[in-house]
């Protein structure tokens, strides 16, 4: 069956006392009109669904196979009329199974697992944290883990490993027990969930939608074979350059590059302290065009 894992894990949150007299972050100024990058329409996916618009960055630097896949697959309206038939609270939604049962692809060959892949000098990156030879950073909207920069100095092609880590958001593929069985079905992060770094190719992150992916009614016929009840669908999935232009949404997301993305991260590190993740910093999102058609 494709599926992203057998089930969600459950964990209880441990919060400590509260320092005494601890000192609230600066305010960060608001960003500046060159702060803001505008996403490629050729990288931007349009989900409409029947509880509103998802658009997903998708990151072909990461994941090229897949993110050509998602393209082929919207440009032939394979995933119009498509449910929602997995999706679990506090970890994510899956759907792109023609048969909305799980056990159904498109018609075209698997996927060659893309689970990491190779940074080079030339991709954009912002590292944000360096753990002991690791950085966290971004490339474009997606979190990602990699080896250090330094390292390209040192291996044959001048690049080094980087692998995409799974925050809120974050689109990543399902497939079978096999690595390399991913087809159509894919899933949407509600919440974090680092498990599954490195198992599942990662090919995009939701930068606008995310309240509508998490309302989307759960599911799971992996625990008890049934799918939701009247299960929330994708009526329409295109990629935003094949939309007439007055149909287009323009998405324009904060510059990891940026001065205001820095103080975005600063104070999340100094807000979150010890227990500082990649998947606290939201980066803030602008989008313009018309809206979306009604469900």
């Amino acid at each position: 069956m494709k599926r992203a894992i057998a089930a969600a894990l459950c964990a209880a949150a441990l919060t400590g006392p509260a320092l005494a007299q601890e000192t609230p972050p600066a305010p960060i100024p608001a960003p500046a009109s060159t702060d803001w990058r505008t996403v490629s329409p050729e990288n931007l996916l349009v989900i409409d669904t029947n509880r509103g618009r998802i658009l997903v960055e998708m990151a072909p630097e990461a994941a090229p196979l897949h993110v050509e896949r998602m393209r082929v697959l919207a440009r032939r309206a394979f995933f119009d009329g498509i449910v929602f038939h997995r999706v679990i609270d506090l970890f994510m939604a899956q759907t792109g199974d023609p048969l909305g049962n799980g056990e159904g692809q498109s018609p075209y060959p698997d996927l060659t697992a893309e689970f990491t892949f190779r940074r080079g000098p030339e991709m954009p990156f912002t590292p944000v944290a360096e753990p002991a030879g690791s950085m966290l950073g971004f490339m474009n909207s997606l979190p990602i883990q990699t080896q250090p920069t330094a390292m390209m100095a040192t291996t044959a092609d001048g690049k080094v490993h980087g692998w995409g880590t799974y925050c809120p958001g974050v689109a990543g593929m399902a497939r079978d027990d096999a690595p390399n069985s991913a087809n159509s079905q894919f899933f949407l992060m509600r919440q974090p969930y680092p498990a599954l770094d490195k198992r599942y190719t990662i090919w995009g992150r939701v930068v606008s939608g995310l309240d509508v992916v998490r309302a989307i009614k759960t599911g799971d016929p992996a625990s008890n074979g049934m799918v939701p009840s009247e299960p929330d669908i994708m009526t329409r999935v295109r990629v935003a350059s094949d939309l007439p232009v007055e149909e287009r949404p323009v998405v324009q997301v904060l510059d990891a590059g940026s001065s205001a993305f820095r103080a975005l991260a600063d104070a999340a590190r100094t807000t979150r302290g010890a227990d500082f993740s990649i998947c606290d910093i939201d980066l803030p999102v602008q989008v313009s065009g018309p809206p979306a058609p009604a469900a």
